[in-house]
């Protein structure tokens, strides 16, 4: 298999289907790229490229060329759901990325809900679709991954998140409620993504965790509205992948229940185990990094290596990359899985 492009690379792997090797991608979103260091070497920076489409696909086109990413992963943040329903956002700086400053409503029971698609209406999500839409058009060989922020997260982000953690238990109806608006806006948001060009839409949803929510919440309220995300975008012809943070161990069973194509986890959880545990699902990850932060290249490369012998279908960073990554690091971790 020669000349294989990284679109079809990566969309083989997805699929389960043969392919050259795995890929190796930053998906956007909660594990976004856009390091210090590649910004100051180009000089397209966050904040502003945030809210401009030209900035921020030139600063997706400034990941792929200085990281050896196989992918364009958009947008930068998991913020851009929360403030389109209507919380307040701190838009960071060049070292720190955006965070939800306040939440609208105190309470599920204070929720407001409005129209669907009110997400990509807003000047921010509308520079997300184009930025989208002009990467996929220009570079037809490379993937665009268009990142969502997970129903329990982007709720979790609208309301307080300790009263909201609370009522997931103590007012379950209304609960459930909010976190379907949630995922009906983000439904919408996603085929629009898909509609410009997105190949993939990949889900973090770093609030829905075992330790969290416990099993069987987990179960209820984490598979449940994944999956409502996930079929929807699977009725467009798009595959999925699905990030679940922490030690999924005490989630093992539910996460056998979950739709998406690829399933992506923590450093420390053990993926050639946990492939042979999900069935069908792929498996994407998970190289540290706190390694990538703050390990010498030669011992990321080494272990680059070493996760490329576990039979992982998709090589990934375990969780969101600090900003102040070393480039140099990146590359040894690219570099080895493209040298196979």
């Amino acid at each position: 298999m020669t000349d294989i492009s990284p679109k079809e690379r990566l969309d083989r792997a997805l699929l389960g289907k043969p392919t050259d090797r795995a890929p190796v991608v930053c998906p956007g979103g909660m594990m976004n790229a856009a390091i210090v260091d590649v910004m100051n070497k180009t000089g397209h920076t966050l904040p502003e490229a945030h809210h401009d489409a030209d900035k921020m696909s030139d600063l997706a086109f400034d990941v792929y060329e200085n990281t050896g990413f196989e992918n364009f992963g958009i947008p930068f943040c998991m913020t851009v759901e929360a403030e389109a329903l209507g919380s307040a956002v701190d838009f960071g700086s060049l070292e720190c990325e955006p965070k939800i400053q306040k939440e609208i409503f105190p309470s599920v029971h204070d929720a407001v809900y409005l129209p669907i698609g009110a997400i990509e209406k807003t000047l921010r999500a509308g520079s997300v679709i184009q930025a989208i839409h002009m990467l996929s058009a220009k570079h037809l060989d490379v993937p665009v991954i268009g990142s969502l922020t997970g129903p329990i997260s982007a709720a979790a982000s609208l309301i307080d998140p300790m009263t909201f953690l609370k009522q997931l238990r103590r007012e379950k109806e209304t609960s459930h409620k909010v976190i379907d608006y949630v995922v009906n806006q983000l439904i919408s948001y996603a085929k629009l993504m898909a509609d410009n060009g997105a190949a993939v839409i990949s889900i973090a949803d770093p609030t829905a965790t075992g330790e969290i929510l416990g099993p069987k919440f987990f179960d209820e309220y984490a598979v449940c509205y994944l999956n409502k995300i996930t079929d929807a975008i699977h009725e467009i012809g798009v595959p999925v992948i699905i990030h679940i943070c922490g030690d999924v161990r005490m989630v093992k069973p539910q996460l056998q229940k979950l739709h998406g194509d690829v399933l992506s986890v923590d450093a420390f959880v053990e993926l050639k185990q946990l492939k042979t545990e999900l069935g069908e699902m792929r498996t994407m990850g998970n190289l540290s990094t706190y390694l990538l932060e703050f390990g010498k290249a030669d011992e990321i490369f080494n272990q680059a290596k070493h996760l490329t012998t576990k039979g992982i279908d998709v090589l990934a960073p375990a969780c969101g990359l600090s900003t102040s990554t070393p480039s140099e690091n990146i590359a040894a971790f690219t570099t080895a899985v493209k040298e196979g």
